[in-house]
């Protein structure tokens, strides 16, 4: 319980103090470079980044798609995912943290965080549409656009070691897309079946971005049925398999 609540306590401060961060960013560069929307903003390298950014936002949007049970707020908060990038994710993870701490008890706080209140697995199971296979499609494909993308502009634009491609608002967008990094990474970690093997995909995931995202989430789709519901792949092993005995229990009696 001690530990849950430490977790719990943690991941708020850490995600309240990036979103602020972000948001002074934000401002900072607002008043400094002006508006974003210049074409000369607009270079190879600033545009990978993008992609990038908004790979990771897509994947976080799933998860506040599935998680939202009316849609109207789920609408509401995918735009403002969109629109403001990481601050959005740092006060949806702040939100849904609040929310479980009024759960009791506290044994796996992750489980509460990303799983809804309800369910629909069942339903999920007798639909003609299998969402993890859709899932695996649209990871894929966005991964094999993450890294065509990764490849043109090394090719037209180097490494982006020159200083002139370094513009406050790409460093600004840079700090944006590893603050959503980090929420990722948060979840990597959790569902790591050892230290050793999260470590690694963290480091992955700094270095290649979305291209690592869409693997892994790619990868732990495949462990999943067709037939299963999609949000199993939010889960680490020991959660799903509390699901799966749950799910069991409900169905007998």
């Amino acid at each position: 319980m001690a530990k849950a609540v430490f977790t719990v306590n943690a991941l708020k401060i850490l995600f309240f103090v990036l979103g602020c961060l972000m948001l002074a960013t934000l401002i900072y560069t607002l008043s400094t470079d002006g508006s974003p929307f210049r074409r000369e903003l607009f270079t190879p390298g600033m545009a990978a980044i993008l992609v990038d950014f908004y790979i990771n936002v897509i994947a976080l949007a799933v998860w506040v798609a599935y998680k939202e049970s009316n849609w109207i707020s789920g609408a509401l908060w995918i735009i403002l995912l969109v629109c403001f990038g990481s601050i959005t994710t740092c006060a949806y993870i702040v939100v849904q943290l609040f929310k479980v701490s009024s759960q009791d008890p506290l044994q796996d706080p992750m489980y509460h965080v990303l799983l809804r209140h309800w369910n629909n697995g069942d339903v999920e199971r007798n639909r003609t549409i299998s969402f993890v296979l859709v899932a695996r499609v649209l990871f894929s494909a966005l991964g094999c656009l993450m890294l065509g993308t990764l490849i043109c502009t090394i090719i037209i634009d180097g490494l982006h070691s020159r200083r002139e491609l370094w513009t406050p608002w790409m460093a600004a967008t840079l700090v944006d897309l590893y603050i959503n990094v980090v929420a990722i990474a948060v979840w990597i970690a959790y569902k790591g079946s050892s230290w050793i093997t999260a470590l690694l995909w963290i480091v992955l995931l700094i270095c290649f971005g979305s291209l690592t995202t869409c693997a892994f989430i790619v990868m732990h789709l495949a462990h999943l049925s067709s037939q299963d519901p999609l949000y199993l792949v939010l889960l680490n092993d020991h959660s799903r398999q509390r699901t799966y005995l749950s799910r069991d229990a409900s169905v007998s009696s």
